[in-house]
């Protein structure tokens, strides 16, 4: 029984056009075609990323940071209290007036003063400065490799110029070296990303993040699989080619070094609108969805590709949406631009003015929905 639900699965109709199938990637002739047992190559290639991130991490990104100037400011941390860490840890980090005030009666505290222990408490699991500097220059190291990695290897290849030529002889294309390890390296990154986002600084596009990552996962692996190794290629290089711009904008304004950080966040917005927006969709997903009906009649397989082609496509649309509330915000002359991402540390200050805002608010009368105005700003930049 799961022989014939194997033979179903990898039916030739299934991931190939009408008269091709897996029997046109055997190799011969000294043409290599990819292989499904090839992808066990990005295990190890991803365990080494892993390692490789720490060792860089520690030996690379701190003295980095210690030239640019990147510190943090020192946390005031919570008192110890069984009860108020209780309700923290089971119940919620953002406590309702009458929450507050029943936790009051069982620990004998003010308002003020279990509304600073919840303040000071968040901060403590919120991600420090130089935490954030370390992972955005990981990743902005990566990406301007991958980057310039990725043109070497298409600058010379037509369907980077002409991309209807991805087609050409399909699915009957050779492998070259050069195309190997691209997506190796590639799909080897993405795979350590996605292990390692639960100790990663999480941003409030968390799920959106994962379904990128998955997909991304997905794709490169299946472009592999049936020979879609030019498509794929555009398709990272693509990628790659502004998110090295966003990761040292966010190294700078780690640093501090505010003109610097808008200029960059400028281009990597046009950077951004350009790729993800005009050639990705309008070169790249046309190229795959709309050109190649020209040429063979669709299949389950080239609906697979590019239904995984649409799901990043409006992930970009949605990061779009934010990247330009950003430019709006900066546009009238904001000292730094801020990742709509991020939660903002919430300061001493912060507190004053909420506990004065909440005894007027008493005095006249005016809660909202039962619950204590505390502040939930949120910072931009992560």
């Amino acid at each position: 029984m799961l022989s014939r639900l194997s033979e179903l699965l990898w039916a030739d109709w299934i991931w190939f056009p009408k008269g091709h199938g897996w029997a046109d990637l055997k190799d011969g002739d000294g043409k290599v075609f990819p292989k499904p047992r090839d992808l066990w190559a990005t295990v190890p290639i991803a365990l080494c990323f892993l390692v490789i991130r720490q060792i860089f991490e520690r030996t690379v990104a701190l003295p980095l940071a210690s030239l640019l100037g990147v510190s943090d400011k020192k946390r005031v941390r919570a008192s110890p209290n069984p009860v108020l860490e209780a309700y923290f840890c089971s119940t919620s980090k953002h406590p309702t007036q009458s929450s507050i005030e029943s936790l009051c009666k069982q620990t004998g505290c003010s308002v003020r003063q279990v509304q600073r222990w919840f303040r000071r408490r968040r901060n403590q699991e919120r991600p420090s400065k130089l935490k954030k500097f370390q992972e955005a220059s990981w990743r902005f190291t990566f990406y301007l490799i991958a980057f310039f990695a990725g043109l070497a290897v298409l600058v010379d290849k037509p369907w980077l110029y002409d991309m209807r030529t991805m087609w050409d002889d399909f699915p009957k294309m050779p492998l070259l070296p050069s195309q190997y390890w691209y997506y190796m390296i590639e799909l080897g990154f993405y795979i350590s990303l996605l292990v390692s986002v639960a100790s990663d600084v999480k941003r409030k596009d968390f799920k959106e993040q994962i379904i990128h990552h998955i997909a991304t996962i997905v794709l490169i692996s299946f472009s592999w699989l049936v020979n879609y190794i030019r498509g794929g290629t555009l398709v990272m290089l693509v990628h790659d080619a502004s998110d090295y711009l966003m990761e040292s904008a966010k190294m700078f304004n780690y640093a501090g070094w505010r003109k610097t950080c808008n200029f960059i966040f400028t281009l990597f917005a046009a950077v951004f609108i350009v790729t993800r927006l005009v050639i990705l969709p309008f070169w790249i997903i046309y190229s795959t969805c709309i050109y190649p009906l020209t040429l063979y009649p669709p299949f389950p397989g080239f609906y697979f590709f590019n239904g995984l082609m649409l799901v990043l496509q409006t992930l970009h649309i949605f990061w779009a949406v934010l990247i330009l509330r950003m430019v709006v915000k900066f546009l009238p002359g904001n000292d730094i631009v801020e990742d709509e991402r991020s939660d903002k540390e919430e300061t001493e200050s912060d507190e004053d003015g909420d506990d004065h805002e909440q005894r007027e608010k008493s005095k006249n009368g005016h809660v909202q929905n039962g619950h204590t105005p505390l502040n939930n700003n949120h910072n931009k930049m992560d």
